[in-house]
């Protein structure tokens, strides 16, 4: 009874000052334009829906008016033509606000410019605010009313009429409110230019790395401007900075740097440097030395033909010395010698990174591309989601001067080669493009929402960027209004997002257990062979008696050993040799996983070296020491990880490895030994066969990630007390 006189006044509100309101969609011509602007009559003022909170009200009014359709129109055909799964009564509000917001988004994300409309951002931000408190049952009170005062500054600063509507159904959203990680990655992969479905937790990560895991609206809005910044700033680039370059059909710059005096990149060809320019594109790498003010002709390093190239960090120097890490080294079959190109920095190294990076992500996207043997329109639409990340990591690193570590990247190709199980998610990636279709999808809202779903998925990213102003392909013929629904659906995790997700859980396990590796490397040749002697000597005491009874220095213990040892092979005991030991290993893990639970395991004492001097470090320094304690410290976290499976740091893999060992007993116990080792020949033979690639790659991978997850025992360094060692 109380809505009407509100309405009344809400209608006649809008007529007598709709000349000078500025709504999100009356301020914005290009938002409403066309036949989206069917429902932009003032009488035509929507009713909130019983079933959602005021702001998710707020939100499938904004977009009802979009859309060109009444809210409850839309709730009918959200009743109608999705399944009954995702229509349950719990989440049925939720389910509802992403099927509305889905529609809206697809609307606005085809029309060029909307990164730089700040009712855009801020409607996509109310969008996951409204998500995280869908109903009537999960919102949250308001603090307190909006006063006239904050609605005029919201109005002055561009804010949308539906912010302060007078009825129920919109309210002003308080600044104090902030976005989850799940809201987040539900909502922004949406609009593909913001964020990724692969990286989205990733990016959320980056964007609240000093906010305490809560998104706020201004530092979402600083990374969109930042993005939008960025993407106009590359469709300028072929201009000023890419007069020198050749660039093939569809080659878009993705990045440059060295341009700057105080920042230059140099190029490494055997003892010889020069300073020039580094520019990255979706297909190659080219450098331009600089001559006598003037940039030469560049040189192209191309990323997209299988050369085996090979791109990983290196150290630099003058004159060939190998002094500073702050290089990116490229090798192909293509050229005679290795490039490195520096990256000088006083503090770290995160220019060097940053661009190794990128560079990565290109060529992972190539080979990704070439492995499956993708059609024209799926090889661009890889290279488009590719471009898109890159501008992401861009905008994230200038707007936050963010620089991700390998489990937390931005790019998602980079990301599956390093998460676990990453291998599965570009699978399921593949499989995924290979539905997609380029015709065009209904021209309005009905049709969309009254068509059959088919199996078919749009090239989105390419989409995104043909929208944003790129030419990947110059005859590629894409219809405008195609739909940009990306890789989400209402109410629905679609097999990318589980894969994702499923691969998620197990990166806390291996950065737990790098972060143990990393804390229990020692640095120095000598510090790592003690290391190696403390943990090796069991059985460096075990050969050393057999040596002491091989040297006969002792005759009635040599003649005592030699007999029993030839009464054992005699009888054909030898053969339970090795079962005893793993049963015997397998034991004792079994009494440790039960009796050692709650203690932690102590830290293994190793008697430190003496300090050596600075001419001794120096010497060091050599290729052939670096080489030998890179191979020891690689030895040491073996067997600190054997270490920490013998006395069950991780539960799981030590059940694992205890019940792999008795079954590797029981095959040693009761197959004949040369049937071992013919099948033992027989898989290091055929391993490289064609038919046996796939799976015995996909074997070696798991086992890798399985054992990346295994801790190392901690290492304790016991320094040797001096006095004493005098006395």
């Amino acid at each position: 009874m109380e809505e009407s006189p509100k309405m009344g006044m809400l209608e006649s509100f809008l007529k007598n000052h709709q000349n000078s309101l500025k709504s999100l969609f009356q301020r914005k011509r290009s938002l409403n334009s066309g036949e989206d602007g069917a429902y932009d009559s003032p009488g035509m003022s929507p009713r909130p829906i019983p079933q959602l909170s005021a702001l998710a009200n707020s939100v499938v009014a904004r977009c009802s008016k979009i859309l060109g359709v009444p809210p409850h129109e839309l709730q009918h055909h959200y009743d109608i033509e999705l399944p009954e799964s995702v229509k349950q009564l719990f989440t049925y509000a939720r389910n509802f606000l992403e099927f509305c917001s889905y529609q809206a988004l697809s609307s606005l994300t085809s029309r060029p410019n909307y990164l730089s409309d700040k009712d855009f951002r801020r409607l996509t931000y109310d969008m996951m605010l409204a998500w995280e408190a869908p109903s009537v049952e999960t919102q949250s009170p308001p603090k307190e009313t909006p006063s006239a005062r904050n609605q005029e500054e919201d109005d002055e600063d561009g804010g949308s009429f539906f912010y302060s509507s007078s009825t129920n159904m919109a309210v002003q959203v308080d600044d104090t409110r902030t976005v989850g990680k799940e809201a987040f990655a539900r909502i922004a992969p949406a609009c593909v230019a913001i964020a990724d479905i692969m990286t989205a937790h990733n990016l959320f990560d980056a964007l609240t790395n000093s906010s305490g895991n809560r998104l706020h609206f201004l530092i979402y809005d600083k990374y969109i401007h930042c993005l939008d910044k960025i993407i106009k700033a590359a469709k300028s680039a072929p201009g000023p900075f890419g007069s020198n370059l050749q660039l093939a059909e569809g080659e878009i710059i993705l990045d440059f740097d060295g341009t700057v005096p105080t920042q230059p990149i140099l190029q490494h060809l055997g003892i010889s440097a020069w300073p020039g320019r580094l520019t990255l594109t979706n297909y190659a790498l080219y450098f331009e030395s600089l001559g006598v003010g003037l940039y030469d002709k560049a040189v192209r390093y191309d990323l997209a033909k299988d050369l085996k190239q090979v791109i990983k960090p290196e150290l630099t120097g003058p004159l060939g010395a190998r002094l500073f890490d702050k290089a990116v080294m490229y090798k192909s079959t293509s050229i005679v010698e290795p490039v490195y190109f520096e990256f000088p920095e006083f503090k770290g190294n995160s220019r060097r990174d940053y661009w190794l990076d990128i560079c990565i992500e290109i060529l992972d996207t190539h080979k990704f591309m070439r492995k499956n043997k993708f059609k024209e329109t799926q090889q661009l639409e890889v290279l488009a989601r590719a471009t898109l990340s890159i501008f992401r990591c861009r905008a994230v690193r200038e707007a936050f001067q963010f620089f991700a570590s390998s489990y937390k990247t931005l790019l998602p190709f980079k990301l599956a080669e390093s998460l676990p199980r990453g291998d599965m998610i570009l699978e399921t990636l593949s499989s995924r493009l290979a539905l997609i279709n380029i015709t065009a999808s209904p021209r309005n809202v009905d049709e969309i929402m009254n068509a059959k779903q088919q199996p078919k998925l749009s090239p989105v990213a390419l989409l995104t960027l043909t929208q944003l102003g790129f030419t990947l392909q110059a005859d590629l013929k894409l219809d405008g209004e195609a739909m940009m629904m990306g890789d989400l659906s209402a109410g629905e995790i679609n097999s990318l997002e589980m894969a994702v997700k499923q691969s998620v859980l197990n990166i806390g396990k291996a950065e737990a257990a790098q972060a143990t590796v990393d804390k229990v490397k020692v640095e120095g040749i000598d510090t790592n062979v003690a290391v190696m002697k403390e943990l090796l000597f069991p059985v460096v005491a075990l050969v050393n008696r057999l040596q002491l009874l091989a040297s006969w220095e002792d005759p009635f213990k040599s003649v005592a050993f030699l007999l029993i040892c030839c009464y054992a092979i005699s009888r054909g005991w030898t053969k339970y040799m090795l079962p005893s030991v793993s049963v015997c290993s397998a034991v004792l893990m079994f009494f440790h996983r039960h009796f050692n639970k709650k203690k932690p395991l102590e830290a293994f004492r190793v008697k430190a070296p003496p300090n050596r001097n600075a001419v001794e470090q120096l010497l060091s320094l050599q290729e052939a020491i670096t080489q030998l304690e890179a191979l020891i410290q690689d030895g040491n976290i073996v067997l600190l990880k054997i270490r920490a499976l013998l006395f069950a740091v991780l539960p799981q893999a030590t059940e694992v490895v205890a019940i792999f060992l008795v079954i590797t007993a029981g095959m040693f116990a009761f197959v004949p030994f040369r049937h071992i080792i013919l099948l033992v020949f027989l898989e290091a033979f055929t391993r490289e066969m064609p038919w046996r690639k796939a799976s015995s790659d996909r074997f070696r991978r798991r086992l890798r990630e399985w054992w990346t997850r295994i801790p190392a025992a901690p290492v304790q360094l016991v320094k040797v007390d001096e006095t004493k060692k005098k006395k």
